[in-house]
């Protein structure tokens, strides 16, 4: 179960610009351009070529670009690649004037030392990282003088999995300026041989079409795209390029047996994809967060996904709703089969579908547990069907049984193995390892699902992926004594359009054949499989293929081996994750790729002296702010969101205590927050400034003639003109038109207000006798989009799309902050990588989240000053 099967490149490289410029990534237009249109800000690419070797779905990727210096300066040139999340890096090197750099793969404790080191040394260049929705990004910039050459070249690998019937091959190609040899070339070469064979561009005109060449006969398959100068124009007088968007590849084998075995050296591998069986029945059981986070996109996108979900359910298959928010609610007492007018009532309940409440996660998975449990004990479902518990949430557990520990030892025990659970993380303010280990633990997956305007499509497409179960029960079975290492070979279920892969490592020198035996649970009754191939002849066969690339079935045996010892690691403890973490290790530094564990070390050459980089690979799951998610919390820390970047900015506001700041103002909504500073109880005697909090807020509607003023010892609501006073020690749930009011004892306050932005006050409490600090508030906003595009403040600036880019990373004051340059609203600014507390999940100690620091009161990030938002009062309307 993996996201939509992909071979995934964005292709950029890209010259530093001048300083009257604005920095370019590839998803900026460039401003200027030299009167050679093939030359911008003195760089020329004159080749870019992306080779691709696919032998038996194991991918070779070797990406080369060259460039020349045509300025009479040295120039920075940023190579820049996204790649697959399912990718491993091989190789890197930079040549410079014939001398090459290259990239070695170590232990990540090992090259963080040496990253340390450089950085002590004042040498190093920044961490060369980052994660998209489905890719991972790569980033090297080097500095070439006048006339200079430089050739990156990057090697990647992947094993390209099969959905919905077709390998898929996508190649995001976004270059940003006329390249004199822009190439693609792509060699397929399947022993099975290929059935069918596609290839198309989101950028093709009609006369581009021309240049794709696509051609497959037998076992082979070739595509080429190698457009002109010319053929790359926008316009036939344009310096402007037309390459900008996806380029994709798709393709599917020849199927005469179920399986496929091959044999290479010592390894063998095993694909097994039967076609022409009948359809399992289903009993899916829909477990939906509707908690007061999930309003608006969420729930909204949900409920168009069940609603489409709905059309496609099967007549024979049998299906149920669960809703948790504070409480549990179902839609029936038990499954109920998709007859049309069970189909007619469940699209009346999605569609009344609302958010309420906090999250009793817990509650919601058992009950979904008892009822396909209870249907199976009282044979209210086909006993040949197969049964999948489809998860979909956004927060952190807060009601009911809420320690996750807890909750997954509760739900292991109750699936005992008999249905995998799929766990759908939506958004960010969410422990996606939790639910991944979770998932895992259950013979299921998690998948993120992004909050963006095509989420209803990514749970449909999810959805699809498990919507037709062939076989249950797989098991695939090869000659114990003959074999080793043996990747999984045991699964739950086996889905139409997918496809098994087991390999191993042959230990029998004198074994002339290899026989798999397949075992399975089919629709009507159990059924058997069972392949052979012959040793001398498979190999002889394969190794005579001129798209060979060294030994690949080996390497596939590594690379499938080292990603589910990393699956097996999230959910081990002890001294089994420390074992699982030496064999995945010991594999990736033997096998040469860039995994979790591993590192690249970048050296490159800097003014005469050599610096270091570093490339890691990014985990799911890593702590990040959330989109759409903007707040202040603590001294006062603002941290705000960027979701396209998947990063985040931050800065402080240092100001005397009393002062009112005005932080969010939708003259639209009528929505308004002002927030107080209070200080520490004295300033202590090695600070330079006193440390300032929020110590009051104050939260106003004026379209539900709502006040609410909030500080660390009590809440007073005014909704017209009743007033109502609570302490930090009441538990309330108050709901009235429009409005939503949640108070958890002692930890937080949750605001929702109709078709208006949600807010979460967490409440931060001392030692009453701390001779120091005193209790303070923190404010994080929910679907800031629903405000108005005139909302403004400190806070509501930032509502709306923002972007950024970071450029000339270099060591700061403390070795493992680094500085940069940031370049923001025309604005070029210092700021430093560092972290900052999101206490929304844990009131107490929070989680770190990085962020990029702006100094001094974020002046060059907010409009004017921070003195500009002072008000009288936290209900005041005029801003200075």
């Amino acid at each position: 179960m993996e996201n939509h099967l992909l071979f995934y490149i964005l292709l950029a490289l890209i010259p530093a610009l001048e300083t009257s410029d604005f920095f370019i990534t590839p998803f900026r237009n460039i401003k200027k351009r030299s009167a050679d249109d093939l030359i911008v800000n003195g760089i020329e690419i004159y080749s870019m070529k992306i080779d691709s070797k696919v032998t038996s779905r194991f991918a070779h990727n070797v990406i080369t670009s060259r460039a020349v210096n045509r300025a009479n300066v040295s120039k920075e040139v940023v190579f820049d690649v996204d790649l697959p999340k399912t990718a491993f890096i091989t190789n890197f090197s930079m040549t410079i004037d014939g001398v090459t750099y290259p990239g070695t793969i170590k232990e990540k404790e090992v090259a963080k030392k040496q990253y340390e080191k450089a950085v002590s040394r004042g040498q190093t260049a920044g961490l060369v990282r980052a994660s998209g929705r489905k890719t991972e990004k790569f980033t090297v910039s080097v500095n070439i003088a006048a006339a200079s050459k430089v050739t990156f070249e990057l090697t990647y690998e992947e094993l390209l999995k099969r959905n919905f019937g077709k390998y898929e091959m996508l190649i995001k190609v976004k270059p940003k300026q006329l390249i004199n040899h822009f190439e693609i070339q792509a060699n397929i070469f399947e022993p099975q041989g290929i059935s069918e064979l596609e290839a198309q561009g989101s950028f093709i005109t009609n006369d581009l079409s021309q240049v794709i060449k696509k051609s497959f006969s037998g076992k082979k398959g070739h595509v080429s795209f190698k457009p002109t100068i010319d053929q790359q124009r926008t316009c036939a007088n344009c310096s402007t390029s037309l390459l900008d968007g996806d380029f994709t590849i798709k393709y599917d084998v020849k199927r005469d047996s179920p399986g496929d075995l091959q044999i290479v050296n010592g390894y063998f591998v095993h694909f097994f994809a039967p076609t022409n069986l009948p359809n399992f029945p289903k009993n899916v059981v829909f477990v939906i967060d509707i908690s007061g986070s999930m309003s608006g996109i969420g729930i909204q996108q949900t409920r168009e996904a069940l609603l489409k979900i709905l059309e496609d359910i099967r007549e024979d298959d049998y299906f149920n709703f669960i809703l948790f928010g504070s409480d549990v609610h179902i839609w029936k007492d038990t499954l109920v089969k998709a007859t049309a007018e069970n189909l007619k009532e469940a699209k009346d309940f999605v569609r009344a579908i609302d958010t309420r409440g906090m999250t009793n996660l817990h509650g919601g998975l058992m009950k979904g547990i008892e009822m396909l449990t209870t249907a199976f004990e009282t044979n209210s479902v086909p006993k040949r069907s197969a049964s999948i518990i489809i998860l979909l949430t956004d927060g952190q557990p807060n009601e009911g049984v809420s320690d996750p520990q807890a909750i997954q030892a509760n739900v292991k025990k109750a699936i005992q193995g008999r249905y995998p659970l799929y766990n759908l993380a939506f958004g960010y303010g969410i422990d996606y390892n939790f639910l991944e280990k979770m998932a895992l633990e259950n013979k299921g997956v998690a998948r993120r699902i992004y909050p963006d305007s095509d989420s209803a499509i990514q749970m449909e497409g999810f959805y699809e992926e498990v919507a037709n179960p062939m076989l249950t029960e797989v098991e695939l079975n090869y000659p114990e004594n003959a074999i080793s290492d043996l990747t999984q070979n045991n699964f739950k279920h086996y889905y139409d359009g997918s496809e098994i892969v087991v390999a191993g490592r042959i230990t029998d020198n004198d074994l002339n054949s290899l026989t798999a035996d397949v075992k399975a649970q089919g629709a009507e009754n159990d059924v058997t499989f069972s392949e052979q191939a012959d040793v001398e002849e498979t190999a002889k066969a394969l190794q005579e293929q001129e798209y060979i690339f060294g030994d690949y079935i080996e390497r596939l045996w590594a690379y499938l081996t080292i990603q589910q010892l990393l699956e097996k690691r999230t959910v081990a403890q002890g001294e089994e994750k420390e074992n699982l973490t030496a064999e995945a290790l010991e594999l990736s530094l033997k096998y040469k790729f860039v995994t979790p564990l591993t590192s690249m070390v970048v050296t490159k050459p800097e003014d005469n002296e050599d610096k270091a980089a570093i490339a890691d690979k990014p985990v799911e799951g890593t702590a990040k702010a959330a989109p759409g998610t903007q707040s202040f919390d603590g001294d006062p820390h603002f941290i705000i969101s960027v979701p396209q970047k998947e990063d985040a900015i931050c800065f402080n506001i240092n100001e005397e205590t009393g002062a009112v700041l005005n932080l969010i103002n939708d003259p639209v909504t009528g929505i308004r927050v002002n927030g107080q500073l209070i200080g520490d109880k004295r300033v202590s005697s090695d600070a330079k400034i006193q440390n300032t909090y929020f110590g009051k807020l104050g939260i106003e509607n004026k379209q539900l003639e709502l006040k609410l003023e909030v500080t660390p010892e009590k809440i007073t609501l005014q909704k017209g003109r009743k007033k109502t006073v609570f302490t930090w020690l009441d538990t309330v749930t108050l709901r009235q038109e429009g409005l939503t009011v949640i108070i958890n004892r002692k930890k937080n306050l949750v605001l929702s207000m109709g078709d208006g932005a949600s807010f979460v006050i967490v409440l931060h409490q001392v030692w009453k006798k701390h001779p120091l600090h005193q209790d303070f508030l923190g404010l994080y906003t929910l679907d800031s989009h629903k405000l108005s595009e005139r909302t403004h403040g400190l806070l509501g600036q930032f509502f709306h799309h923002i972007d950024f880019n970071i450029l000339e990373i270099h060591p700061g004051s403390d070795p493992k902050k680094p500085d940069a340059t940031i370049v923001i609203k025309n604005n070029k600014l210092t700021v430093t990588r560092g972290w900052q507390k999101d206490y929304r999940k844990d009131p107490k100690h929070g989680i770190d989240i990085p962020c990029w620091f702006v100094h001094n009161n974020g002046a060059g990030l907010i409009d004017g000053v921070h003195t500009d938002y002072i008000v009288s009062n936290i209900f005041d309307t005029t801003v200075n």
